[in-house]
């Protein structure tokens, strides 16, 4: 394997690894040895990369947030007007639901993370502070507020029920949020 200076996609693969590894078993199993074996990488690339492993959970989570901002802005990018807003809206809570699991059980994991670690409540909050900018091009920040944390629940309502709800039911809901002002 090539060293660190002649493989520059190593950081990035430890990175993915990370999430790999999270989304498989857990922010609790993460370890140097277990990432460095799952990123295929010599275990001294881990401490030559990242300080720790709080410091490795910080950049993973960090890009996996920018990951979700991005799906984020690709629904509401390109909208117009508030009824295309609202369909975008329905668009992503769809996408979101039913995309890959792994993304559901990493926002769930950064999130029981945070909810136990203050130092990684600032990482949630810039994340929420970012999907709430996205929405105000659209909604005043009240109701961007409240959308943002209705994505959120139908978004997990609908990838854990066995019968989710159909997109009906989501334009409903958006729509009862931002008529309601």
């Amino acid at each position: 394997m090539a060293t660190g200076h002649t493989d520059p996609q190593r950081r990035e693969r430890i990175l993915a690894a990370t999430l790999d590894h999270i989304a498989a078993e857990g922010v609790a199993g993460v370890s140097h040895r277990k990432i460095a074996a799952r990123a295929g990488v010599p275990l001294g690339s881990m401490t030559y990369h990242f300080t720790g492993i709080d410091d490795l959970l910080r950049e993973a989570f960090t890009r996996f947030a920018d990951h979700i901002v991005t799906v984020f802005d690709e629904h509401l990018g390109g909208v117009d007007d508030r009824e295309q807003a609202r369909e975008a809206l329905t668009g992503l809570v769809h996408a979101l639901s039913e995309g890959p699991r792994r993304d559901l059980v990493l926002t769930q994991e950064l999130y029981t993370l945070a909810a136990r670690r203050p130092e990684y409540r600032a990482l949630t909050q810039a994340w929420m502070a970012r999907s709430r900018h996205l929405l105000e091009r659209h909604f005043d920040p009240g109701t961007a507020r409240q959308l943002d944390a209705l994505i959120e629940g139908l978004t997990l309502h609908r990838a854990l029920d066995p019968e989710p709800h159909d997109r009906e039911l989501t334009n409903e809901a958006i729509r009862r949020i931002t008529t309601a002002a």
